[in-house]
């Protein structure tokens, strides 16, 4: 103790700031194998590349990086968590893409009162219910893009819609999304479709839809779910008399996959390709000569900002981390310059962001218009 005060005294003497003296340490727990090891790398790329854009600095102090794969399981998340907050004593977490991962990652968060950033995970809760001081996210909730297609396909006159996903946590929240827009705008959800999770034999739910007849299908599908369901939607003929909607994940990161069948499809999200901005423009030619073998989407936009709005804290602060009240503050109240759109956080730290209607276009999902501005999420449950 004696040897580290008489440093940093000597330090002082020399006119070298207690600041420059610190590090911030930044935790990632991230899905580094299995199927969302390309999301998780899209996101650290992103962050990491804001990072490099500052000089290697976040608010005038350097920052260490530590990674620990979160392996997307919830079982493993408080350990995961803690060989971070506990073995490697980072200031910040950053995490995760599964939701049932960031809810314990939360948690962890929480019970020790480290700073968390969510880059993905859009589970309702973890801004609504489970909100706290500590808690920013930079991505969406599941509600978002879903109720903003459902003021979409009411405007497009459709009245009689049928929902499908599968029968999860995020799935339930985008369709309890779609129904509130497109209800209060008095459409109606006839029929609620539900599969086990991650069943992908759709054949009897595609009998069905056409039994019912409805003006259009809403669907939250993701990943390879995405892919088989757009397929099959296609093959059936359904395509060509009952429009198919969704949120952005239904084609997002699945369009060379789904080749033919989802041209022309129809979805919402923060996110689009085309967007005519400036910043869009410079992140995407940056990142694409950084990793020149990955497509600059909306996960490493969602990490990108991450690093952002660690700025503004830290900035805020003059780079003093301990100053946790005042950081946490800064973060609540900034406004990011994001490649999505300049957005700010509501009071349960979620983004207040536009939603994009977008249509595939070849192998992009080119951006139509906004289908609404700066949408808020209800935050339900919060007491912040």
């Amino acid at each position: 103790m004696k040897i580290k005060t008489a440093f940093l005294a000597t330090a002082l003497a020399l006119g070298v700031s207690h600041s420059a003296l610190a590090v911030v340490k930044v935790g990632f727990m991230l899905p580094y194998s299995g199927t969302y090891t390309a999301l998780g790398q899209a996101i650290e790329n992103g962050f990491k590349m804001y990072v490099d854009e500052q000089g290697g600095s976040l608010g005038g102090e350097k920052i260490e990086f530590y990674r620990v794969d979160d392996e997307s399981n919830p079982a493993k998340a408080s350990d995961n968590a803690n060989r971070l907050i506990k073995r490697d004593q980072v200031d910040v977490l950053v995490g995760t893409v599964h939701s049932g991962v960031a809810m314990a990652l939360a948690k962890a968060a929480q019970d020790t009162d480290t700073t968390l950033i969510i880059p993905n995970a859009g589970a309702d809760m973890l801004t609504g219910a489970l909100c706290a001081p500590n808690v920013f996210r930079t991505s969406f909730t599941n509600w978002q893009p879903a109720y903003a297609m459902g003021h979409v396909a009411r405007e497009k006159g459709y009245e009689k819609v049928v929902s499908v996903t599968w029968n999860y946590a995020a799935g339930k929240e985008a369709i309890s999304g779609f129904k509130q827009g497109f209800e209060e705008e008095g459409g109606k959800v006839v029929k609620e479709l539900l599969l086990p999770f991650p069943d992908v034999e759709f054949q009897s739910i595609l009998t069905e839809i056409a039994a019912l007849k409805p003006d259009a299908v809403f669907t939250f599908f993701a990943g390879g779910g995405a892919v088989k369901f757009v397929q099959d939607y296609a093959s059936s003929g359904l395509g060509k008399e009952v429009p198919l909607l969704g949120s952005g994940f239904l084609t997002d990161g699945t369009l060379e996959a789904q080749g033919e069948s989802a041209q022309g499809l129809l979805t919402t999200l923060h996110y689009a390709d085309g967007l005519n901005i400036e910043k869009d423009k410079a992140f995407r030619a940056s990142y694409s000569e950084r990793h020149p073998n990955m497509v600059p989407d909306v996960y490493a936009v969602q990490g990108y900002d991450a690093a952002q709005l660690l700025d503004a804290g830290l900035a805020a602060v003059n780079g003093d981390k301990s100053n946790k009240t005042e950081l946490r503050k800064a973060m609540r109240n900034a406004t990011i310059d994001s490649p999505r759109g300049t957005f700010t956080l509501s009071a349960a730290g979620n983004p207040i962001q536009d939603v994009y209607l977008r249509e595939v276009q070849g192998k992009e999902n080119i951006m139509v218009s906004i289908a609404r501005e700066k949408l808020e999420d209800p935050a339900l449950g919060c007491r912040l």
